[in-house]
């Protein structure tokens, strides 16, 4: 666990997927803010045990979106800990299975290796009927967290949003960016500090990724926490998320680069068409030359075998020796056969 700032403390989970315990006005009270990737409620526990006190539980969960390594968790531990599951409106038809979010897009440019894994990623929705609750969008601040903002930041997921304290100056930006390398795995793992852009292969809207992160970066902030990367603290998270504002990289291609999926409050309505994915094709490709390859080498051996195992004759003045396909030798004084 890694504090952030006064009493907001990151856990990282798999090492390279954050979430967030955020004390309220009250240090004994707190909110939970993401849950991690399916199969976190333990560790998650346990981390809030340590953190506060056995059996400690929180005011509410608060997602600041639904994507799986976010709300991949959020099930088991409102169950555990009877607390209400909190998302903002549109996010709620993926969150209570009415409607799952845009396909990832592999074929996005600098998608890394994540574009490469994104294609074996399933349809992303979650049923959580039972617990979820809408965030009041009348109201800037969110429930439980007075002293914090939410600010509305989609591109990434409809309904993202990302929680700003304005007395220190600390933000928790989801994933409407990164606080590493988004396009290689190793830099997530090794956790590199690097502000970037996040999750390429699953943002449906690149202008408004753009524009959200120019909002957040309008805010000057001192300490970030992101929901992948490191926590940045001091000049270097402002300077870095105002660099990446003013030098926005946006994609040459891709599915959503010069058309976006259009999405409402029912969930998506509109997919732009599909770009050809050129990898399948490669890998096909790939595959049936191995598999030629496999099939010449084991002909190759196996020809090797039968030349290996045919009789072989040794002329011995008026005699031969015969080594047979056993392997044993037999002696003898026929007439020596050189056709063989």
């Amino acid at each position: 666990m890694e504090k952030v700032a006064h009493g907001v403390t990151q856990l990282t989970i798999q090492r390279f997927v954050n979430l967030y315990f955020v004390e309220t006005s009250d240090p004994s009270r707190w909110v939970l803010v993401d849950t991690g990737l399916p199969g976190s409620a333990k560790t998650i526990i346990a981390a809030a045990d340590e953190l506060f006190y056995p059996g400690s539980h929180p005011e509410a969960i608060l997602l600041t979106h639904g994507h799986m390594d976010h709300a991949g968790s959020a099930q088991e531990l409102a169950e555990h800990w009877k607390v209400p599951i909190i998302a903002h409106p549109l996010e709620l038809p993926f969150l209570m299975g009415k409607a799952v979010y845009p396909p990832a897009d592999p074929t996005v440019e600098n998608g890394g290796s994540l574009a490469f894994v994104s294609r074996f990623f399933p349809p992303q929705s979650f049923q959580l009927t039972d617990y979820i609750q809408a965030l009041p969008t009348e109201d800037s601040e969110p429930p439980f967290l007075p002293g914090w903002q939410w600010l509305h930041v989609p591109g990434h997921a409809p309904g993202q949003v990302a929680l700003f304290r304005p007395e220190d100056k600390t933000l928790l930006g989801a994933d409407a960016f990164a606080t590493a390398n988004h396009e290689s795995v190793p830099s997530l793992l090794l956790q590199k500090p690097q502000i970037s852009v996040a999750g390429a292969p699953f943002n449906y809207d690149w202008e408004s990724v753009h524009a959200s992160v120019v909002e957040l970066s309008n805010l000057e902030p001192q300490a970030i926490g992101c929901g992948h990367g490191p926590v940045i603290k001091g000049p270097e998270a402002a300077a870095g998320l105002t660099a990446l504002a003013q030098s926005f990289p946006t994609p040459k291609h891709g599915r959503y680069v010069s058309e976006s999926a259009r999405i409402d409050a029912d969930g998506v309505q509109y997919l732009p068409p599909m770009p050809q994915d050129k990898l399948p094709q490669q890998a096909a490709i790939v595959g049936a030359a191995t598999v030629a390859l496999i099939v010449t080498a084991a002909l190759l051996m196996n020809s090797k075998k039968k030349k290996a195992t045919k009789p072989a004759y040794t002329d011995v003045r008026h005699g031969f020796t015969r080594l047979t396909r056993t392997g044993r030798e037999e002696r003898g004084t026929d007439e020596v056969d050189y056709d063989e």
